[in-house]
Order: C-alpha cells, then sequence, then structure tokens
C-alpha cells in the first residue's frame, strides 16, 4: 500500500468505525450469526401490528392489539403503519429505537401445505420447491461455503442436530431443553393431592387437578408436536446468557429452535398467552445482545417461523395454520429502525386466498442477500447456499 493510499485510509477510518453495517459488511469481518426459529407458526399480526389497516381490527374483535396510545397495553407506534406488541416495549422496542433491530413482514416460503412439519422442513433445507434432500441443511452449506476464506464454527443449541445443520460440515449440538419446564409435573400434583386426602377439600382438589390435566393434554399435544422438542420461551430466556457466551467465545453460527407458537385457542391481546410468549422471548434475546458485550456489533440474530396465522380470529379467539410471517433481524451493525421489504395495504382483496399474509419476500432471497453482505458471497458461493435464488438485497447491514 503506498503512503498516499494509507493516509487515505485512516482518514476514512473513523466512519468506517461509526458506520458498524459496513464494518460487518467487509468480506474478511468475522461477523457472527444465531437463528432463531419459532417452531409453532406465530402470529405475526400480533408481533407487528398493522395499526393503518381498519380490516385488522374488524377481523379480530377479541384478540386485535390496540394502536399506540398512552394505554399500558397499547401498541408501540414504529412506522405510520406498523407497531409492536406492547409486551416488547423493554426488550425489543429499545433495540429498534437504537437502529438495532429490522421487521420484514410479508415474508416466507412458497410452500402451501400449512402444514408445521413440511414448512419446517422446507426453510431448514432451504432448496426451492421440488427439492427434498433431507441430507442438506441451509446453514451448514453456509458453513462450507465460508470454510477456507473464514473461520465458520457451526454450533447447534438443541437436544439433536436439526435439518438446517445437516450436509458436510461437522456441527457440534448442545442441549437446553429440560430448562423452563412447567412448576409441577403430575407426579407433583399427586404428592400435593395426597395432602388433602382425608380433609373435606380432597374432592374439589383432585377434580381439580383432573380438569387441569385433560385441558392441559388436549392443548398441548399438537403444540408439542408442533414445537419438535423445541426449548419453549421460559427456557430460551433462561439460557440466552449461556448461548452468548459461547457465540461469543467460539462459536461464530448458531441455530436454537423455540417452540409454543401454535396458538389455535385462547392467544390473548394486549395480554395473556401470546403475550407472555413474547415477553419471555424478547428479554431472552435483550439477554442475549447484552451479554454478547463489544461483539455484538458484528452479530446478526434472525428471527423466523415456519409461516404465520390466519389474518382473521377463529370461533376460540385463535388463530389457525397461515401463510406469510415477520422476520426480525437484530443487531449491532444492522442498519435497522425500519420496516423492510416489500409490502401491501392490508385488506380483503390483498390476502393470500383471502385469510393470510401473502408471502412477498421470499426467505431464500432475503438471506441471500443478508449472507452476501455479512460475508461477502457472490456468484458460486452463494449459489451454494441458496441455489438459483437471487438474492435480494433489503440494506438489513
Amino acid at each position: 500500500m503506498q503512503r498516499r493510499e494509507l493516509l487515505k485510509w485512516l482518514g476514512a477510518a473513523p466512519l468506517a468505525a461509526a458506520c458498524s453495517s459496513r464494518v460487518l459488511a467487509a468480506p474478511d469481518a468475522p461477523a457472527k450469526l444465531l437463528v432463531v426459529f419459532l417452531r409453532g407458526g406465530y402470529d405475526a399480526a400480533s408481533l407487528l401490528v398493522p395499526t393503518s389497516s381498519d380490516f385488522y381490527y374488524q377481523s379480530r374483535p377479541n384478540i386485535a392489539i390496540p394502536k399506540p396510545s398512552a394505554d399500558t397495553g397499547a401498541s408501540l407506534a414504529l412506522t405510520s403503519d406498523w407497531a409492536l406488541h406492547p409486551a416488547l416495549k423493554g426488550s425489543i422496542y429499545p433495540l429498534y429505537q437504537s437502529q438495532q433491530a429490522v421487521f420484514i413482514p410479508f415474508a416466507g416460503t412458497e410452500d402451501l401445505t400449512r402444514s408445521h412439519f413440511e414448512t419446517q422442513d422446507t426453510i431448514e433445507m432451504g432448496q426451492g420447491a421440488g427439492r427434498r434432500n433431507y441430507r442438506s441443511g441451509f446453514m451448514n452449506r453456509l458453513a462450507a461455503a465460508l470454510n477456507g476464506s473464514q473461520v465458520p464454527a457451526p454450533i447447534s443449541f438443541t437436544d439433536q442436530l436439526p435439518l438446517i445443520f445437516q450436509g458436510s460440515m461437522n456441527v457440534p449440538n448442545v442441549a437446553l431443553r429440560n430448562i423452563g419446564k412447567p412448576a409441577l409435573d403430575d407426579r407433583q400434583n399427586r404428592i400435593i393431592a395426597s395432602m388433602y386426602a382425608n380433609q373435606e377439600l380432597s374432592g374439589q382438589v383432585n377434580e381439580g387437578f383432573a380438569t387441569k390435566g385433560e385441558v392441559a393434554r388436549e392443548m398441548a399435544a399438537e403444540m408439542e408436536a408442533a414445537s419438535r422438542n423445541a426449548i419453549n420461551t421460559k427456557g430460551f430466556e433462561l439460557e440466552a446468557h449461556r448461548v452468548a457466551s459461547l457465540m461469543k467465545d467460539k462459536y461464530q453460527l448458531g441455530f436454537i429452535d423455540v417452540g409454543g407458537w401454535d396458538t389455535h385457542v385462547a392467544q390473548g391481546a394486549a395480554t395473556g398467552y401470546l403475550a407472555g410468549r413474547f415477553d419471555e422471548l424478547g428479554r431472552g434475546l435483550a439477554t442475549f445482545a447484552r451479554e454478547m458485550g463489544a461483539d455484538w456489533g458484528k452479530t446478526v440474530v434472525v428471527v423466523v417461523s415456519e409461516f404465520g396465522r390466519t389474518f382473521r380470529e377463529n370461533g376460540n379467539r385463535g388463530t389457525d395454520h397461515g401463510h406469510g410471517s415477520v422476520f426480525w433481524v437484530l443487531g449491532g451493525g444492522v442498519s435497522g429502525g425500519k420496516i423492510a421489504g416489500d409490502q401491501v395495504a392490508l385488506n380483503a382483496r390483498t390476502l393470500f386466498q383471502n385469510r393470510d399474509y401473502p408471502v412477498l419476500n421470499e426467505y431464500r432471497a432475503v438471506l441471500a442477500g443478508l449472507f452476501g453482505q455479512m460475508y461477502g458471497l457472490t456468484g458460486e458461493r452463494l449459489a451454494e447456499v441458496f441455489p438459483g435464488v437471487a438474492p435480494k438485497s433489503l440494506g438489513l447491514v
């Protein structure tokens, strides 16, 4: 390097340091990526609230999130069209305000089965329509594409190696499944019931536990299946610091799945079941960001789900399997504080099949654009990760 070029570079260094997205985007930057998969198809219309759509409030008389106001349960204004669920006020909302969070509505896959399992597999493989090689997940292909030019060091925070990390690269996994299980199991319920065996309340106690168990089993069966043994949100919140410690010290590519999002019944609105899951997830992600310390500036967290939910609420004050969703992109080097990607006004005419969010931002194209910026991957290298996909640059980093 000539002296003149060196001085020019040094003069530009303060600006480059201030613009963290440029630092992150450098091909040789040790960027870190954590993919968080919300298994069960979370209700994206409760997370990112389309407040400018009157049709939204007509379609959800019981579960709509209120428009921004001074009320405690009101949504948090992001733009003139969108607001955030109030449960995320202390966690994700500050990241958005500091331009470290982006939301991508109308995101998802071309898979139309509305099956948890098929759509999860489709996303994890990332191979496109008609391709089903269960030995090749897109994060393993990303690690392989980075191998040699960078140090990928992948890890999966799951009981077993998930499909997304199947492939030629050797990927370790560490189980977090047992953290955050319910406070009382069946054995503990029996112990409590035995304490009342000779008292007048014994009948009510036994009946209460029986009813509780029956309802819990019915509601948990499908959700547990859809979650595929993923850790729950409480478990993620409790373990986020350990995930951050491993990502900070040793690993560059991470994956974790979080279950409990299949809300067919009584999902709630500003409060209730879904709000509780958002609160725990948000606090876990905020903990992860905080624990990453200085490395947060070169870290990107992508939050995805297999699909969204129906735009209209069902007869059980819940939502059913849908299509388009909302993806999140978080990080210290993210070009955030915005709603990214192609969008459309929400009304009865623009719904997909008159029921769901349409997919306007195909997930492989979005991730290909992101990985291209993060790692400097172009051409053949990027095609190894997502074959036949034209990257969609949304200026995320």
